[in-house]
């Protein structure tokens, strides 16, 4: 009964979005357009360096190393295997969906259990941080001293939620790690980046897909007047909370699209910290354009995504409330580098945007391997502090 609801749902969304296009197909040419533009200028050069690096790492078999090495770090503070560290650093240093991508591989792989790969998808997908110290703080807001504010208030929150799932789990008795690792076989250096470059771009054109879908969705449901009623209820809602009703159309627009609702909110005519609170709250929504994404990313295995869309929730609340708690200790060190900054910082364009994410992509296997390292010399130090 519910799949057959599901279909008769999907099948009359599908009719509507047709029928919108063809009664305004302007409009659904403006929001394909725009949804085009933020694919190009701001997905592609910050997510593909991480797709391809991710695919050769995984195919390379370093994530089965850095996962013994990192068990006893994970396993403590995630309750997660090691493997898990490796979702766990692309999904912080590159942005949605890239985490969600690497939790399926780790899935299918049989890294990871069912319930473990459900709660490494709730928290180890974020914002990318070149997003927001870039996009974000000085491209939607002129001041670069807001980027690691919103980062921080923006990864803190998320990485509470995931230490919370894992006091929540069920605890797996204790297990002796010893670093030691099944030989993994490599495909010949040529067919692995072939591969990785092959699967990188289906994922970047899938991804291209959903926003230029949700933009003009959008659009449509701008032009025909389908927002007004709950921009109306949040604007009376916000009024009663003590924040501005000019942020009501940002917060919808960032319902459906992440980087439309930031740059609404960037440009409503609110105070600053309200702002800031309508772009957290985005940010850590992220928008039904990417949770679809994720949702097809883990549609080939069995990853239930309950646990995912109650720390969306929860994150929006944990990053709202920070934001509110943080913001005045902060205001002045904010409001004195937009006076000490040049008048309008300019972003990155598309290439050095490229060349950053690229850097990124291959800083941090080389950080979770030092990192692995580390942790495995100070148990072989305490070890033999013990004796």
């Amino acid at each position: 009964m519910l799949q057959a609801t599901r279909k008769i749902c999907l099948g009359v969304t599908a009719s509507a979005l047709v029928l919108g296009m063809a009664v305004a197909p302007q409009s659904a040419f403006e929001g394909a357009r725009l949804g085009l533009s933020i694919w190009w200028e701001i997905v592609v050069p910050a997510l593909l360096p991480f797709f391809i690096a991710a695919e050769i790492v995984m195919g390379a078999g370093v994530i089965h190393f850095t996962g013994v090495l990192l068990e006893p770090l994970m396993r403590p503070v995630f309750a997660l295997p090691g493997a898990a560290s490796f979702a766990l650093a692309v999904g912080y240093t590159s942005g949605y969906p890239v985490g969600a991508a690497v939790t399926a591989r780790l899935r299918q792989e049989g890294l990871l259990t069912r319930e473990e790969a459900e709660r490494v998808v709730s928290f180890c997908n974020n914002a990318s941080p070149l997003f927001m110290l870039v996009a974000v703080s000085i491209g939607m807001f002129g001041n670069p001293a807001l980027g690691p504010f919103i980062l921080a208030v923006h990864y803190a929150s998320n990485l509470f939620i995931g230490i919370a799932l894992g006091r929540l789990a069920p605890r797996p008795a204790a297990r002796l790690t010893r670093l030691c690792v099944a030989p993994v076989t490599m495909p010949p250096l040529g067919r692995m980046l072939g591969d990785a470059v092959t699967t990188a771009i289906k994922k970047i054109l899938q991804v291209g897909g959903f926003i230029v879908l949700f933009a003009v969705v959008i659009t449509l449901a701008r032009r025909f007047g389908l927002l007004d009623i709950p921009i109306r209820c949040l604007e009376n809602a916000l009024a009663t909370w003590g924040l501005a009703p000019e942020l009501a159309s940002p917060l919808v627009s960032g319902l459906f699209e992440m980087t439309l609702g930031t740059r609404l909110a960037a440009e409503a005519a609110a105070p600053l910290v309200h702002k800031l609170v309508a772009v957290q709250a985005v940010l850590a929504w992220s928008g039904l354009s990417i949770q679809a994404q994720i949702a097809a990313f883990v549609a080939d295995t069995d990853i239930r995504l309950h646990t995912y869309y109650l720390s969306r929730l929860g994150h929006v609340a944990l990053a709202t409330l920070l934001t509110l708690l943080l913001f005045p200790h902060f205001e002045p060190y904010i409001t004195a580098a937009v006076s000490t900054t040049s008048p309008v910082p300019v972003a990155p364009d598309w290439w050095s945007t490229l060349l950053r994410a690229a850097l990124w992509a291959c800083v941090a296997p080389l950080l979770l391997l030092l990192a692995g390292v580390v942790c495995h010399l100070g148990r072989r130090l305490l070890h033999i502090l013990k004796l």
